[in-house]
C-alpha cells in the first residue's frame, strides 16, 4: 500500500505544469486562491490631483515587467524577491539614465555608487531582504552575462536593495538563492502587479503592521507633456501611520512612542523604485528619487536612525538610452520638472498605502504581523471627513 500511495503522489507531481512543479521543488510559493484586501483606491484613498495610469501601477510606463518569487516554507521562512525591468530589451546595451537618492542610510543599495557616477541602470533592480543581497548580484550578474550580445562583457554593476524581515523570517538561514532570484528576473511581466504579502514584502512589516509590496502611478495632462511616473515600494519601516493626512496610528493606538522612548520600535527600511517615460537626465532623475522620498514623511515617518530609505528613479524613453556611439537628445529642461515631481509624491504616496492594504497577516518564528484593520481605518477616515467607502 505504501508504494502505491508513493506511485499515486508522484503521479500527481508529474501531472503539474512544469513550473508550477518547478516552484514547488524549489520552496517557491503561490498565493494563487488567498482572499483578495482592497486597493487604497477601491476604498476611496485618492492622495494627489493627477490621475492614474490605466492599471494604477509601475507598469502603467511602457516596456516596464514586474517578477516575483515568495518563499514560505513551515514555521520560519517569509521572504521572497521582487525583480524591476526597466525594458524588455538587452538592458546592458540599452542602459536606461538613472538616479539615486539616499535618506537615512542604515541599510544596503547595491550598484548605487556606480549609479551617481554615471547616471545609468545596466541591469534589473532586485529588491530582497538583508542578508541576500550577495545572491541577488549572483543572480543579476548572472542574468546579464547569458545575455545575447553580451559575450564580451566582463563587468557588470549589479543593483540590489533590500530591507530586513528578520521579525517574521529565519533571514540567518539564507533561504533566497541566486537561482530563485532568477526566476524572479525571468519571470517579470508587464500587466498588473501583485502587492502585498508577496515577493521581496513576503516578510516585512510597516508602522506596527504588515507591509510588503505596493505600486502606483500618474499621468500628466497632455498639455504637460503626457508623461507617466510610476512607482513601487517595498515598505518594512515605520514611526506614527498617517493615511492621506488622518492620523490613522494614533487612533489605532500602535505608533511610535507610544509606551516609551525607543527609537528601534520605528526602525526598517523602505525601498522605492521610481519609472518615468519623460526623456529625463540622470540630474533630474535624482531630483525626481529625492522627491519620492517626502511620501515617506506624508505617511509618517522621521526616516529613523536604524532605517534606511532608499529611492531609485530611472527613464525608459528611448531617446535618452544609453546605447554606445548614440547620444541621448530631447531631454526634459529643469523647469518642466515640478510636475514630474508632484507625480513622484503621489505615487509613492499611495503605493504606500497600497503596500498595507494588500498585505495578509503573516505568522512566522512566534510571531504574528497583523494586516492592517480596513474597517476601523474606514471608520477613522469617515471621522475625519474623508469620503470613503466599503465593498459590499
Amino acid at each position: 500500500m505504501k508504494s502505491l500511495l508513493a506511485g499515486a503522489s508522484l503521479l500527481l507531481i508529474l501531472a503539474l505544469p512544469a513550473s508550477v512543479q518547478a516552484d514547488a521543488e524549489a520552496g517557491i510559493s503561490s498565493r494563487d486562491g488567498a482572499d483578495p484586501r482592497p486597493r487604497a483606491r477601491e476604498l476611496g484613498i485618492a492622495p494627489g490631483v493627477l490621475p492614474t495610469g490605466r492599471l494604477n501601477a509601475i507598469t502603467d510606463v511602457a516596456g516596464v515587467r514586474i517578477g516575483h518569487v515568495t518563499l514560505i516554507r513551515g514555521d520560519t521562512v517569509r521572504t521572497g524577491a521582487t525583480a524591476i525591468l526597466p525594458h524588455g530589451g538587452n538592458l546592458y546595451a540599452e542602459k536606461v539614465p538613472a538616479g539615486f537618492f539616499r535618506g537615512n542610510g542604515f541599510g544596503k543599495f547595491a550598484g548605487s555608487t556606480q549609479i551617481d557616477e554615471l547616471g545609468e541602470i545596466e541591469t534589473p533592480v532586485v529588491l530582497t531582504n538583508t542578508l541576500s543581497v550577495a545572491q541577488g548580484m549572483e543572480a543579476v550578474i548572472t542574468w546579464t552575462l547569458r545575455r545575447t550580445g553580451n559575450e564580451a562583457v566582463r563587468s557588470v554593476n549589479a543593483v540590489v536593495g533590500e530591507t530586513n524581515d528578520g521579525r517574521l523570517n529565519d533571514i540567518r538561514g539564507r533561504h533566497v538563492t541566486a537561482e530563485h532570484i532568477l526566476r524572479a528576473i525571468e519571470r517579470a511581466r508587464s500587466g498588473p502587479v501583485e502587492e502585498g504579502s508577496v515577493g521581496a514584502g513576503t516578510g516585512t512589516m510597516a508602522f506596527g503592521w504588515k507591509g510588503g509590496i505596493g505600486t502606483s502611478s500618474r499621468r500628466l495632462p497632455e498639455s504637460l507633456g503626457g508623461y507617466t511616473v510610476g512607482a513601487l515600494v517595498q515598505s518594512n519601516y515605520g514611526g506614527i501611520l498617517k493615511i492621506d493626512g488622518v492620523p490613522v496610528g494614533e487612533e489605532l493606538g500602535r505608533y511610535f512612542l507610544k509606551d516609551e522612548i525607543d527609537s528601534a520600535s520605528a526602525d526598517g527600511s523602505i525601498i522605492v523604485v521610481i519609472a518615468t517615460d519623460a526623456p529625463l537626465s540622470d540630474r533630474n532623475l535624482r531630483r525626481v528619487a529625492s522627491r519620492s522620498l517626502l511620501a515617506i514623511g506624508r505617511t509618517g515617518s522621521p526616516m529613523t536612525n536604524g532605517s534606511g530609505d532608499y529611492a531609485v528613479a530611472f527613464s525608459t524613453a528611448e531617446s535618452v538610452r544609453r546605447i554606445r556611439g548614440r547620444a541621448p537628445h530631447g531631454e526634459l529642461d529643469n523647469a518642466s520638472m515640478s510636475p514630474l515631481f508632484q507625480a513622484a509624491v503621489e505615487a509613492t504616496e499611495e503605493a504606500i498605502y497600497n503596500s498595507l492594504f494588500r498585505a495578509t497577516t503573516v505568522s512566522a518564528q512566534d510571531r504574528t504581523a497583523e494586516a492592517l484593520p480596513i474597517g476601523a481605518v474606514l471608520d477613522i477616515m469617515q471621522r475625519y471627513g474623508r469620503d470613503v467607502r466599503r465593498q459590499p
